[in-house]
């Protein structure tokens, strides 16, 4: 088992290398930050923009092999680069990857956990009413864009308040609690995060739910699940003993890669709900030519996905053996 995961850690460590340089590579090509200093009255000299993009290693004058070598130095030393406005990198990147953190953690777990058991149900009572409900609903999920499903929340939100602030529409907490981590603090967080944190276990639930129905499904008329019902197990402990098992292994990699990639993936409901994490920090960078915040961006996602296929060999091996040989 040892041998397999070092095995399968040293191809996706070359995979992050490639896919982090590449990024680099790319912004560094199609971006321009010198879009920041056109266009402004005054004028700013020529003299003043080279030296600005200079201290950032930003400058598109500079050969682009010159600027990554300087990147990937600093990054082997742990340090970032500097943003366009000349800010660290890497306090964008804590602050950023700790709301993506607040927001994503609770929801992706119950997103999953609900869908796989929503999915499972849903095949064993196949075309009855709750199956048939249950398909409806998650098909609608689906087909709704994200920001109508967040907009249709955040006015059913407003007319429950009813003038109150039970529930707040925008943003991760009140500015009076800025830092603070108290009870009162808790509870704001908490009436900020309900929100956005519904339409991802949604849109979750919708998506795992379709995928674990039919790999059940296929699984309900095997002859093993027959052979343990045989064995005198009953129906119950025969689906959760081997069935369940059986098929969530198919859903397994669909599960992990997704979780890890919501971090910048959630772009539209931390748009939709003001929340400043990895998915808008993404945008924002490429909107304002930030080569050094989209290739942090860029590494961070070849990373997770680094961590997600980690774990999804992990959670593969241990629900069948047969892969670790």
């Amino acid at each position: 088992m040892g041998r397999y995961m070092l095995r399968k850690l040293a191809n996706y460590l070359v995979l992050v290398i490639v896919a982090a340089s590449l990024t680099y590579f790319l912004a560094g090509l199609s971006l321009n930050p010198k879009a920041k200093f056109e266009g402004r009255n005054p004028a700013v000299p020529i003299a003043t923009i080279t030296k600005s993009l200079d201290d950032i290693n930003q400058n598109p004058d500079t050969p682009i092999v010159e600027r990554f070598a300087t990147w990937a130095n600093g990054v082997a030393h742990g340090d970032l680069g500097r943003t366009i406005d000349n800010s660290s990198v890497n306090d964008d990147f804590g602050r950023r990857v700790g709301v993506s953190t607040r927001l994503l953690l609770i929801a992706t777990l119950l997103g999953s956990v609900g869908g796989v058991a929503l999915g499972a149900l849903g095949a064993i009572k196949q075309y009855r009413a709750f199956d048939r409900i249950t398909t409806i609903l998650s098909f609608l999920i689906l087909a709704t864009p994200v920001f109508v499903l967040g907009s249709a929340l955040q006015f059913g939100a407003t007319k429950l308040n009813d003038g109150s602030q039970l529930i707040k529409v925008t943003g991760e907490y009140d500015s009076q609690y800025s830092g603070q981590w108290g009870f009162d603090a808790l509870v704001n967080r908490g009436q900020h995060i309900l929100l956005p944190m519904i339409t991802l276990v949604l849109l979750q639930v919708a998506l795992y739910s379709r995928y674990q129905r039919s790999t059940m499904l296929d699984v309900l008329g095997s002859d093993f699940l027959r052979t343990a019902r045989a064995k005198g197990l009953r129906r119950r402990q025969a689906l959760v003993k081997h069935g369940l098992r059986t098929a969530v292994l198919p859903v397994v990699p669909l599960l992990v890669y997704n979780i890890v990639l919501l971090f910048t993936g959630a772009t539209i409901t931390e748009k939709t709900f003001g929340w400043h994490g990895m998915g808008e920090w993404l945008v924002s960078s490429i909107t304002r030519n930030d080569i050094n915040s989209v290739a942090a961006v860029g590494l961070f996602t070849a990373i997770v996905v680094l961590i997600a296929g980690l774990l999804s060999d992990l959670l593969y091996a241990a629900l069948d053996p047969r892969v670790r040989t």
